[in-house]
């Protein structure tokens, strides 16, 4: 067992378990009730909630959340391969490669039904998993999604320094990687100016598990599969059936508000369900841990 710096990261790896995906162990925390039992007289069960967290970080980015969430639905939490405590093999890392370990940790938890949240890398991944939907490829029921703070449209984003040098790396290994000092600020100066006392030792320190920052130039190729692909994941997110709800931070410095707009005006001139937004105020890169309990109320007036 670990020991980290943070309890709260010690109580969420105890929450966890670990699942094999394709030959990889791959961290998910299942909690709240499961309501895959017939209606009640109360009426239907909520929809289970699957969540995908963002780079570099990990499903931990919604610890705070969860015991509110899973109050009265189940909710099922993912380290992507590379990230978090999910092994960190040495490899090309895609977002078809993403939503493989998504859609095998849904199927290995017997979801075929259930309400997606996505935040930063993980839009991308669950706009994958919706194109596959899309095309037929995927035979499950997404019933509404939360889309969160994402380059999206990657034209739009204002990339970080930290994100330029990586890219500017070979696709491979670093002989070493930043470390928890140099990544916990790295995080803080993506939130609000307001809240960058915010601590993100915990969340670094699970970036650098088991050499996870050494990986980073491996990991951060997804914005290269963005700019390629856009069409497929964004043109999914803008266009799939289901229900559309968009919670962000407005301040925030890389995903600018302005990429929210967008989606809904796209979403609203397409003649799909019309979207909602829900502005964070006073949030930035991540809402969920910046401000909690707006971010909750957001999130579960999308879903109720």
């Amino acid at each position: 067992m670990t020991t980290w710096s943070d309890g709260a990261v010690t109580e969420w790896e105890a929450r966890g378990h670990h699942i094999e995906v394709d030959g990889h162990q791959v961290f998910v925390v299942d909690v709240g009730p499961d309501h895959a039992g017939p209606e009640t007289e109360a009426g239907p069960a909520p929809e289970p909630l699957v969540i995908v967290h963002g780079f570099p970080t990990s499903s931990f980015d919604f610890a705070g959340l969860t015991a509110d969430l899973s109050r009265d639905r189940r909710v099922v939490l993912v380290d992507l391969l590379g990230f978090g405590l999910s092994a960190k093999p040495d490899r090309h890392y895609t977002m078809a490669l993403q939503a493989d370990v998504v859609a095998g940790a849904v199927a290995a938890v017997g979801l075929n039904r259930f309400a997606l949240l996505t935040h930063d890398m993980g839009d991308t991944v669950g706009g994958e998993l919706l194109a596959r939907d899309l095309d037929g490829a995927w035979p499950l029921e997404i019933t509404r999604r939360v889309v969160t703070n994402g380059s999206i449209y990657i034209e739009m984003a204002n990339l970080t320094a930290g994100q330029l040098m990586l890219l500017d790396l070979p696709d491979e290994r670093g002989p070493e990687g930043p470390g928890p000092e140099l990544l916990d600020a790295s995080l803080r100066a993506t939130l609000a100016p307001a809240n960058q006392h915010i601590g993100m030792r915990g969340h670094a320190e699970l970036v650098c598990h088991a050499g996870g920052d050494a990986l980073l130039p491996r990991t951060i190729r997804y914005i290269e599969e963005r700019r390629a692909n856009e069409r497929r994941f964004t043109g999914a997110i803008e266009t799939h059936p289901s229900p559309l709800h968009v919670v962000w931070g407005p301040e925030d410095p890389i995903a600018v508000a302005s990429m929210a707009q967008r989606l809904v005006d796209t979403r609203t001139a397409s003649g799909l369900p019309e979207p909602t937004l829900t502005w964070i105020d006073g949030a930035g890169h991540y809402p969920q841990i910046e401000a909690p309990e707006a971010f909750n109320a957001a999130v579960r007036a999308a879903l109720d």
